[in-house]
């Protein structure tokens, strides 16, 4: 184990990273801080159905407080001071369970090195504020939870207040909070955990006065995430790990073919395998059969997989064909289509200069590190699930159904997560849904015991739900000062949004609002834009970034490209079609210009600038990179940011997020990132066939924030939009041939 060794013998960047966090106090196990909370009498927030029942107290009055704004829910002190927050997200890398905790103790004026924090359920309180619904996604997290945290901690420091006031018999404007701490006249002092019962007794203020942003002692600070001591020794538990008494494990038998089902199935071998306890053919998502086998262990679970002789039927479901679907797509790309954007083309026939491009964007797997998982535990009233869940509720109501029950008789206990990159959000619920559907059916076999369902790796990669393959196509005109005077643009690829609780809202005319968000906006082209999504049996979802993934590269590398053609520099091409209208994108681009040295450094020889900036989320980013071509492969040396996401909660984790974001849309790039399909097939299974950026081939980094005392945007997928196109506008410089397709062909 890796906690097991000693820290001189670990690496040094790890040694670095686990010194970084020692000073970050250590989480306390839950078990003994619920012995705590029993002998010392956890205060606020003993339970989170507490928010709940005084939410309904509070019912008859007009203005009566939601869940979401109830600190019962939200923040539990112990006796002994700790502060533990409860987030309402899943933490899966972003550092949501840090910078939610610092936005709440900044208002509740704790003492940081007290604050812990942990997961939530599915409960009401844990909804989203803003859409009312279970979810992490969309960078929305310290967006929409912003406020939302400041007002619970700020109501907690008021009801703490109110308890020493009544305590000490004096007025509570003399009073005031320091570090977790009370301070009153004739030094009268009480800390959080002396106060906390008597201040949960006490009623909820409505309205409560938050902090001027210039007296911020945590907000702001570049913090050590709590979670970093545990994830860098190796102690941290995730989904994967739960362990309950008499669990047992499942894996599935998956069709080589979306949505086929099963034709025969010989499960003798399989059930003769020592440690299988049942064999169960169950239906899978999307129409689709399957195989579970069920085992005292992950290892006999597998060697019963192996064992089992299936023959499939696939007579009824379409068998994709990557190099036959890009045929269609090219034929679809010429035919009429609802419309986007629709600016007069009269001016492209004329037009001076041209460009007439297509680019190609591959299907692309989420590859999180960690392989899907859900562990569920059935009564005849009840279930339990465990699970890194983006959507709790959502997860819960699937489950409800799947098993015949009401969704209060549902919990999902969020679990960390090992990335997930929008896929523990799939529109159909299919992970919780499965592992439901096999717990229920193992439990009408006589198996009264948890199930813990297992992804491996090549089921993970294998098992659908991808980013969607996509075709554009350009034809722009314009004059030798680099004006657009036309854009004729096409998009076609899957809509993601189709069929989900999402569609009704933004699929208008016909087109999804993710296949088209970041195109031409910031800049002020006249484009028309026709829209394609073609239905195809590839189940397609939101992947980091969503359509920016591919929007940004195409309309960067083609401003790029005007750029050249009408010998401009890219950089202040780009700030004249910003004008005054855009100074968040202008400054983020100039922040990233002046700390690369852009057009000032002298560059190695070999090496090139590339310039990007994309808006995603409501935050900008813009990359000025330096690239090279080593043996006919590009290579990515260094990247400098201009980051401008308004006020920054925590600066080391929007580093950190943009390195993490860059180095994923760097794997786009590089050759073999790509899933494809034979005969209905998918090709790849394992990072042996399908790539990630490894270590090797991470560049520099040099992250900078554009200051703001603005409310926060969003930042856990805006670093990755523009990582592309600033690399293949670097590599356009040095080989004079744009890049029209990811992953990268030099050829």
């Amino acid at each position: 184990m890796l906690h097991d060794i000693d820290p001189g013998e670990l690496p040094r960047a790890l040694q670095h990273l686990m010194s970084r966090g020692e000073r970050a106090p250590k989480a306390l196990p839950r078990r003994s801080f619920l012995k705590l909370a029993g002998a010392g009498g956890l205060a606020l927030g003993v339970f989170p159905h507490l928010a709940m029942a005084q939410a309904g107290a509070a019912g008859q009055a007009a203005n009566a407080l939601k869940p979401t704004q109830q600190p019962s829910a939200f923040v539990q002190i112990a006796g002994n001071g700790e502060v533990t927050v409860t987030i309402n997200r899943l933490e899966f890398g972003q550092g949501v369970n840090t910078a939610l905790p610092m936005i709440l103790a900044e208002e509740l004026d704790a003492d940081w090195s007290l604050v812990r924090s942990q997961h939530g359920t599915n409960d009401a309180a844990y909804v989203d504020p803003i859409f009312g619904i279970h979810l992490t996604g969309g960078s929305n997290t310290i967006k929409n939870s912003f406020t939302q945290y400041r007002e619970l901690g700020a109501r907690a420091r008021a009801m703490l207040l109110a308890a020493a006031a009544a305590r000490w018999n004096v007025d509570i404007v003399t009073l005031r909070t320091q570090a977790g701490t009370v301070l009153g006249p004739g030094d009268r002092k009480a800390g959080y955990g002396e106060l906390a019962e008597a201040a949960m007794a006490l009623p909820v203020p409505e309205t409560v006065a938050l902090k001027d942003p210039r007296d911020f002692r945590i907000i702001g600070r570049p913090t050590p995430r709590l979670d970093a001591p545990a994830k860098s020794s190796g102690r941290q538990d995730f989904g994967i790990d739960m362990r309950l008494p008499g669990q047992l494990t499942a894996v599935v038998a998956r069709p080589p073919v979306f949505g086929a089902r099963l034709a025969a199935v010989d499960d003798s071998a399989a059930r003769a395998v020592r440690g299988v306890k049942a064999v169960l053919r169950v239906p899978l998502d999307g129409g689709a059969e399957g195989v579970a086998v069920v085992a005292e262990g992950y290892w006999q679970a597998t060697q019963g997989r192996e064992a089992l002789t299936l023959e499939w039927d696939t007579s009824a479901v379409e068998k994709v064909d990557s190099e036959k679907q890009l045929a269609q797509y090219r034929e679809l790309a010429d035919r009429p289509g609802p419309r986007k954007f629709d600016a007069d083309m009269a001016p492209l026939a004329p037009a001076p200069l041209k460009l007439d491009t297509e680019f190609v964007f591959p299907y692309l797997a989420h590859a999180a590190m960690e392989p899907l998982n859900c562990t569920v535990r059935l009564s005849d009233d009840r279930a339990e699930i465990w699970m890194g869940s983006q959507s709790a509720g959502l997860d819960a109501g699937a489950a409800a159904t799947a098993l015949g029950l009401e969704p209060d008789q549902v919990v999902v206990h969020v679990q960390m997560a090992g990335g997930g990159f929008g896929r523990r959000l799939s529109s159909t619920n299919d992970v919780a849904v499965e592992a439901c559907t096999i717990a229920k059916a193992a439990r009408a076999a006589g198996l009264d015991a948890p199930v813990r369902t297992l992804w491996s790796r090549e089921d993970d990669m294998r098992g659908g739900f991808y980013r969607p393959m996509h075709l554009h196509r350009a034809r722009i005109g314009f004059d030798d000062k680099g004006k657009v005077l036309a854009w004729d643009h096409v998009i076609v690829g899957q809509s993601i949004l189709a069929g989900t609780v999402f569609a009704a809202f933004q699929i208008k005319d016909g087109i999804d609002a993710t296949a088209t968000e970041g195109m031409r906006d910031p800049y002020p082209l006249p484009m028309r834009l026709t829209v394609h999504h073609p239905k195809l049996n590839v189940p397609v979802l939101w992947w980091r970034s969503v359509g920016s993934t591919h929007a940004a590269f195409v309309m960067e590398t083609l401003l790029d490209e005007i750029a050249r053609a009408t010998r401009q520099d890219p950089v202040a091409y780009r700030m004249q079609l910003f004008g005054d209208d855009h100074p968040r994108h202008r400054a983020a681009l100039q922040l990233a210009v002046d700390k690369s040295g852009y057009g000032k450094a002298p560059l190695p020889a070999g090496r090139a600038w590339g310039v990007a900036v994309h808006e995603s989320f409501e935050s900008v980013v813009a990359y000025v990179v330096e690239a090279s071509v080593q043996d006919g492969q590009p290579t990515l040396h260094r990247v400098t940011a201009g980051i401008h996401c308004n006020l920054a909660v925590n600066p080391r984790t929007i580093e950190a997020q943009v390195q993490g974001a860059a180095i994923m849309g760097l794997s786009m790039c590089l050759a073999g990132s790509a899933i494809t399909l034979k005969d209905g097939v998918v090709e790849q299974g394992n990072f042996g066939d399908y790539t990630v950026a490894r270590i090797t081939d991470v560049p520099e980094f040099d992250v900078n924030i554009v200051p703001s005392a603005e409310p926060p945007t969003g930042m856990g997928e805006p670093g990755l939009p523009p990582l592309a196109p600033a690399f293949a506008n670097a590599i356009a410089q040095l080989t004079g041939k744009p890049l029209r397709q990811l992953p990268f062909n030099l050829a």
